[in-house]
């Protein structure tokens, strides 16, 4: 579940990921696929909020955005929890803090995983995947006039969502139910990772609707959402 931006203060590009631990690559060029460092963790292990909450879920889908003074960390257990820890921007990738629960859910599927947050003008868009009533995924959203929150729901419900297979149109046949672990489309690249909020496109993956079995072996495809009722 990688994610990659510009951090301009060091001129180099980050990749993100996870590797049981919140990992990190850096590389100067990214043209050249062979830039890219060795693997480099946020933390020295597992932090211990997260072994208390993370039950029979995993920990996965880091997510760095920045802000002025602090670089933020979120990742989420698959057991209701959204964390997030934070460096300044002048340490970054060093110091990260222990995490905070940042958002939960006594309902693991409707805080599943793939959160992204961006910046969208002075306030912040929160994005989180889910698992609706029917078993397909989709994405809730919230804002905020801080990364560090609090969190007021904007569109958060399989009636009203951010993406769901219910406020989806496909051109042609609809070849997916699903509408999971994505981003949007950003108007910028560096490390506060800004948004348009005129004509917002968000990549996701899709899958058969007849397509079963193992989670990792799902033929899963990319799929490209536009939206259609921008009042830009």
């Amino acid at each position: 579940a990688p994610q990659v931006f510009y951090f301009a203060p060091q001129r180099l590009w980050y990749l993100v990921y996870q590797t049981g631990n919140a990992s990190y690559s850096t590389n100067p060029d990214i043209s050249n696929p062979n830039g890219w460092t060795a693997p480099k963790h946020f933390y020295s292990g597992m932090p211990q909020i997260i072994r208390d909450n993370i039950g029979d879920g995993y920990w996965v889908d880091m997510w760095v955005i920045c802000d002025s003074a602090n670089c933020h960390l979120f990742s989420s257990d698959d057991n209701g929890h959204l964390y997030r820890s934070q460096t300044s921007v002048a340490n970054f990738p060093n110091g990260m803090s222990q995490p905070v629960i940042a958002m939960q859910d006594a309902n693991k599927n409707r805080l599943f995983e793939a959160s992204n947050v961006y910046r969208v003008g002075d306030r912040y868009l929160l994005l989180i995947e889910a698992i609706g009533g029917d078993g397909r995924r989709w994405f809730r959203s919230w804002t905020s006039t801080s990364i560090a929150g609090p969190w007021q729901a904007l569109a958060a419900e399989e009636n009203n969502p951010f993406a769901r297979h219910n406020n989806v149109t496909f051109s042609g046949t609809a070849w997916s139910r699903d509408i999971s672990h994505g981003e949007l489309i950003r108007s910028g690249n560096d490390q506060t990772l800004p948004i348009s909020p005129c004509n917002l496109r968000f990549l996701y993956q899709g899958l058969d609707p007849n397509a079963g079995g193992e989670y990792n072996s799902l033929p899963w495809r990319l799929g490209l959402i536009t939206q259609t009722n921008s009042t830009c």
